[in-house]
C-alpha cells in the first residue's frame, strides 16, 4: 500500500521541514495546527526556504508554485481524515504528544499508520495510548529537514512489520535514507549525540575553553561538520535539555544529567538560535 496522502501535525519548524520534502517530492499535505498565525508562519517558511533554493537556482518558479500547491493547511482535524500517513510534529514534551495521538487516531482511517516525530520519547508508551499500537511508528527526522539525509525509525513494542515496511518506502520516495533502531532512550543517534554535546556543556561550564575553541576543536580534530555548542544552538536549548531529562530519568543513570550550565541557560531563555541567543547570539 503506497503512501500518498499525508498530514503533519504541528506547522513549526520540524513540521514545516517535513511537509517541504513530502511536497517536494509529489506528496500530497495537509498541515494542522490549532491556530491560522502558526499555520501561515509554517507556509511562510516553506516558501522562504524554496525562495533560497530559486536563488542558488536550484529550483525554479513554476517548481516553487507546483510544491505549494501541493500543500492545505487547517485547523480542523476532521480535514485529515482521509490521510495514508499522519506525522505528528509537535514539540518534545510527552503529554502534548499523547493528546495529539488520541486526537488523531479519532478521525484517520483504521489503515492509516500514525508516526510521531520524535527525538526522545518512548514510541512504546505513546502507542499503548492508542487503540492500534501495531500501527504507530517513531520517526525521528533532523534539523534542518530539507537538507538533513536520515530519518530514524524506531519501532515500539507492539509495531507490526508491515508499519515498519512501508514507512521505509515512504521515507525512500521521499529521498531519505533510513535507519531502525529499538526503542530506548535517544534511540540511536541522540543516544550518542546528546551526551557528547552534553560534556561540550560541562567544558565550558568548566572553563576548560572558550565555546569558538571547543567547537572549532571538534570541527578540526574531529572533523565534525559542525561544533558541539553550535549544534546544540541550532537545536534549541530548550530541546537539549528535555532530551537530556529523558535520559536521566529513563537509564536512572548519573551520566545523563544535564550540565547545570545547560539548564540554567534555558531558565534565562537563552534557547538557541530560535530566539536569537544561546551559546552564541544571532541577528
Amino acid at each position: 500500500m503506497t503512501i500518498g496522502n499525508v498530514a503533519i501535525i504541528g506547522a513549526g519548524t520540524m513540521g514545516s521541514g517535513i511537509a517541504h520534502v513530502c511536497a517536494a517530492s509529489g506528496i500530497n499535505i495537509v498541515i494542522l495546527d490549532i491556530s491560522e498565525e502558526a499555520l501561515q508562519r509554517g507556509f511562510s517558511a516553506i516558501s522562504d526556504s524554496l525562495d533560497r533554493s530559486i536563488k542558488k537556482q536550484k529550483l525554479t518558479a513554476d517548481a516553487k508554485r507546483e510544491i505549494l500547491g501541493r500543500i492545505n493547511v487547517t485547523t480542523r482535524y476532521s480535514d485529515i481524515a482521509g490521510v495514508d500517513l499522519a506525522i505528528e510534529a509537535a514539540s518534545e514534551n510527552e503529554a502534548l504528544k499523547l493528546r495529539l495521538l488520541k486526537e488523531i487516531e479519532t478521525v484517520v482511517s483504521a489503515k492509516a499508520i500514525i508516526a510521531t516525530n520524535t527525538s526522545s520519547i518512548s514510541i512504546t508508551k505513546l502507542a499503548g495510548s492508542t487503540r492500534l499500537p501495531e500501527r504507530v511508528i517513531g520517526t525521528h527526522f533532523f534539523n534542518p529537514v530539507p537538507l538533513m539525509a536520515l530519518v530514524e525509525l524506531i519501532r515500539g513494542l507492539q509495531t507490526s512489520d508491515e508499519t515498519q515496511e512501508r514507512v521505509e518506502a515512504f521515507v525512500k520516495e521521499i529521498g531519505k535514507s533510513s535507519i531502525v533502531a529499538k526503542n530506548s532512550p535517544g534511540f540511536a543517534v541522540n543516544r550518542i549525540l546528546c551526551p557528547m554535546i552534553n560534556e561540550a556543556v560541562f567544558a565550558l561550564q568548566e572553563g576548560l575553553a572558550t565555546p569558538e575553541d571547543i567547537d572549532n576543536g571538534m570541527k578540526l580534530g574531529a572533523n565534525h561538520p559542525i561544533g558541539p555548542l553550535a549544534l546544540a544552538d541550532l537545536i534549541g536549548l530548550d530541546t537539549m535539555l528535555a532530551v537530556l531529562d529523558v535520559f536521566y530519568h529513563g537509564f536512572n543513570d548519573p551520566k545523563y544529567r544535564p550540565a547545570p550550565l545547560l539548564r540554567e541557560m534555558v531558565d534565562a531563555g537563552y534557547l538557541g538560535r530560535k530566539n536569537g541567543r544561546g551559546f552564541y547570539q544571532y541577528d
